[in-house]
């Protein structure tokens, strides 16, 4: 499975690839910020897009608004929203 990652923490984005890649999957991009996202799955054109939610600047729901923004430009690339936030209403929206 081709896999873009969306993680402003490089220690989690980096870690997430790691687990990614040993169990035989192929992380084709990573990326630090919400708007880099789009560009990045349109190039590769993943499988899947890992997504967290809070990203930067403002650390709300940059990555939640990308990851919808994804779902409506590619419906072909799942998306997975990542978080380390217990906030269950991002994940209903």
């Amino acid at each position: 499975m081709r896999v873009v990652i969306a993680e402003d923490s490089a220690i989690l984005r980096d870690g997430l690839a790691g687990l990614l890649t040993e169990r035989g999957h192929e992380v084709v991009a990573m990326v630090g910020d919400a708007t880099s996202l789009s560009e990045v799955v349109g190039t590769h054109r993943p499988d899947v897009a890992v997504v967290d939610v809070r990203m930067p600047p403002t650390f709300t729901d940059e990555g939640l608004l990308a990851a919808i923004e994804l779902r409506r430009k590619y419906p072909d690339t799942g998306v997975l929203v990542f978080s380390q936030w217990i906030e269950t209403r991002y994940a209903t929206e």
